[in-house]
Order: C-alpha cells, then structure tokens, then sequence
C-alpha cells in the first residue's frame, strides 16, 4: 500500500486511457501515478504556485487556478474523469464544486477524511476538543479544511444536488473496505476516509444540455 490508501482506491477506478481533470493536485503523485499505470490523458488545477512548480519539473500539464472560480472555464464532459482527492474539505464552495465536476466530466472521483469517524467523535464528546486523527492530523487553528463532514452529511448533499452515488469505498487506516451505495450509516462510524464514485443524475443531466 501506498502512503496515501485513497490513491490507491482511486487508480482502481479510474478506466485506462481516461481524460482525466485532477483538481487540487498538489504536487501531481496522484497523476503522475495514473499516467504510469492507466495510461491516462491527465491534467491538473492546483492552486498552490509551490506545488505547480513541482508538477513542470514532472512534465505534467497543469493550469494555476482555484476550484471555485475556474472549473467554469472547462467546457461540458470534456473529461471523462474528475477527480477531488482530499481538497472538498478546503474549497468554499463544495457544493457548487461538485456541480462543476459532474458537468464537465462523465465521472467524478471524491475522497475526503470523514468526521463521522468514532474516533473524531470520542475526542469530540469524550474531551471537548476538536478531533486530531491520522485523517485529521492538523489542529484546528492550523488546518486548511473550512468544510469538514461526514460520510452521511456528504452522501446526503448528493442527493440534493442531485448527483447519483455509483459506489463509495470506505478506508480504515490503510485498510479498504467492501464498496457501498446507499447505506452510509457504518461507513459513517468505521471509516477514516471515504471515496465516492459520481455522475449527473438524470434529471441534472438534462438540465446541462437545456442550459
């Protein structure tokens, strides 16, 4: 396993050959990962100037920019995959985030740590602190996530926007779990992070080609 168990997750599901949008990519391992073992046609938005330097000494191509303002420059189901690895927790906007990846891609790829968790919740009720866990590591006054959540708060904005779930696959640890659909509720208590698996809903789809 690799350092960072979601990547793994989300190689597994990203299809070979796939034109793929990794928005917050950080110094680009997670692309450059998938260019090496699925072949894609990869690109990057990284906020971070730091981290958009690293990804050129890669060759990777990467655009400077911010996933809530810049995502609504990307033109409809020009990827076929849209990835957010650990960044929803860090944007403004999550919601309106998640549109713009469901629009511009056939496939979005969420994964985020996951408050729910029980030991988020112990140190939460048990110590009246904010939780720090080896998903959470960073304490409160020093953390970039503005928009922690849990599994069920996540699955159920889904629903509002929309958004049809295709699979989520739970991480304890560096452990993966059975993936799942609809039923969150033990996902919510057992894992420390989650990837969920996207698309428009059929209703949401209709309305993108009509806009």
């Amino acid at each position: 396993m690799s350092q960072r168990t979601d990547h793994d997750v989300i190689t597994n599901l990203v299809p070979e050959g796939a034109r793929v949008l990794d928005v917050g990519c950080g110094d680009g391992a997670l692309l450059e990962r998938l260019i090496a073992e699925k072949k894609i046609r990869g690109r990057g938005l990284e906020l971070a100037q730091e981290n958009v330097r690293a990804c050129f000494t890669k060759g990777l191509s990467v655009l400077q920019g911010d996933a809530d303002l810049d995502l609504a420059l990307f033109p409809d189901r020009c990827f076929d995959v849209a990835i957010l690895s650990k960044t929803i927790q860090a944007v403004r906007h999550p919601g309106a985030v998640l549109k713009e990846l469901a629009r511009i891609a056939d496939r979005a790829i969420v994964s985020f740590p996951n408050f729910g968790h029980w030991r988020a919740r112990l140190q939460v009720v048990g110590q009246g602190r904010m939780p720090v866990t080896n998903s959470l590591p960073t304490a409160w006054h020093e953390t970039e996530n503005i928009h922690l959540c849990t599994a069920r708060d996540f699955r159920e904005l889904t629903l509002n926007l929309g958004l049809d779930v295709e699979c989520a696959v739970p991480i304890s640890g560096a452990r993966i779990g059975a993936p799942f659909v609809k039923s969150a509720w033990r996902a919510n208590w057992f894992a420390e992070d989650v990837v969920f698996v996207l698309r428009a809903g059929a209703g949401a789809a209709a309305q993108s080609k009509i806009a």
